[in-house]
């Protein structure tokens, strides 16, 4: 090796030890964004060495400001807590909401032994009958479920699956409809009076007829714990009251395409199915994720009213079971469920808006 090459070669090393590898700190921001997580970008940019004094203030007010809006609940909280009471019952302070949901765990954690206690009992049972041959009633003790009350995080997953239900069947009618309304002018005005006729019902009326619709089409299995009647009428309610957000939403998105598009579209002799899928949907899903965004919200509103009413098991008959029981420890209680509803409503909206940036490409925080 010439001595030139060589030098070359020990100024490139030296140059990469030299050299201090940094982060693409823009890139991590962005990424950081399209997850919903924008509240750690500072941090982010604050580990790399990003203006160190503009992240620290951007960190400071993004803790203090709500810090601050947090103690003032809090006292306003305890404030109505010492002032708010009837003969029997007071608003709960935020010591007996904690209290409360202590409570609520412990229970959760008894009956999860109380039910691996009942399966080992069955499974026993079922060995026994094994060993006597009768292998019928040994699969009849396996498959015997726990019949003990639900706990707060089973009836969370109840509430959950009825409006992920509910929000399914409604995108499924809505994004259609929506779509033959942006495309005909006609049958827009011909559907129009039908959605500003049901748009503003409330789910306190239609909960009757879908009682009747479910009741009728649909017999659920006699073991059926979970997928009963009441599950079906909740998830129906929700779908028709959530559905309009992403119709019309939807339509508006599909009237604003630019009509330039189209043309293009006709001038290449597309087919319609290629139209749909190469220029209306994409042009469109900015608008219609923003419905399917306000359609998850409404639905998860509704299905409070909506579980009380249908009785099925989620947060809904919980809050009105617990409500039942008059006491102070009872208001706790629904306080927590009011925080959990709140919580998740929130964590829905969060992942519906990471689903709209990875599918639009928008960069906007929402």
């Amino acid at each position: 090796m010439s001595s030139v090459s060589a030098a070359t070669t020990a100024g490139r090393i030296g140059g990469r030890r030299g050299t201090r590898w940094r982060p693409d700190v823009n890139r991590i921001a962005r990424t950081l964004e399209k997850a919903g997580l924008g509240f750690f970008v500072p941090y982010a940019r604050l580990a790399a060495g990003d203006d160190p004094r503009r992240q620290l203030q951007r960190i400071a007010l993004d803790v203090l400001l709500p810090g601050i809006a947090m103690g003032v609940f809090l006292l306003f909280w305890t404030v109505c807590a010492s002032q708010v009471r009837t003969e029997s019952v007071k608003i709960p302070s935020p010591t007996e909401t904690w209290s409360a949901w202590k409570g609520m765990q412990a229970f959760a954690a008894s009956e999860a032994a109380k039910e691996e206690a009942f399966l080992e009992r069955m499974e026993a049972l079922a060995v026994q009958w094994e060993k006597q041959g009768d292998s019928g009633k040994a699969a009849a003790y396996r498959s015997r479920p726990y019949a003990g009350p639900p706990t707060f995080a089973q009836q969370i997953q109840v509430s959950l699956a009825t409006v992920g239900l509910g929000f399914l069947a409604a995108t499924l009618i809505a994004v259609p409809i929506g779509i033959f309304c942006g495309l005909s002018r006609n049958f827009q005005t011909a559907i129009n009076p039908l959605i500003q006729l049901f748009k503003p019902v409330s789910p306190l009326a239609w909960l009757p007829i879908v009682f009747v619709f479910v009741t009728a089409l649909y017999e659920p299995a006699a073991d059926a714990r979970i997928f009963g009647r009441a599950l079906f009428i909740s998830a129906g309610t929700v779908t028709l009251c959530s559905l309009w957000p992403t119709l019309i939403n939807t339509a508006v998105g599909v009237a604003g395409i630019d009509r330039d598009h189209l043309n293009v579209a006709k001038t290449l002799k597309l087919s319609w199915r290629q139209r749909l899928f190469k220029i209306v949907l994409p042009s469109a899903l900015p608008l219609m994720f923003t419905g399917m965004r306000l359609s998850l919200g409404v639905g998860w509103m509704v299905l409070i009213a909506a579980d009380m009413l249908a009785q099925n098991p989620g947060l809904g008959k919980f809050v009105w079971d617990t409500f039942q029981n008059g006491s102070t420890e009872s208001m706790a209680q629904i306080v927590v469920a009011i925080l959990a509803i709140g919580i998740i409503g929130f964590v829905l909206d969060r992942i519906m808006l990471v689903l709209q940036k990875l599918v639009t490409f928008e960069e906007g925080t929402g």
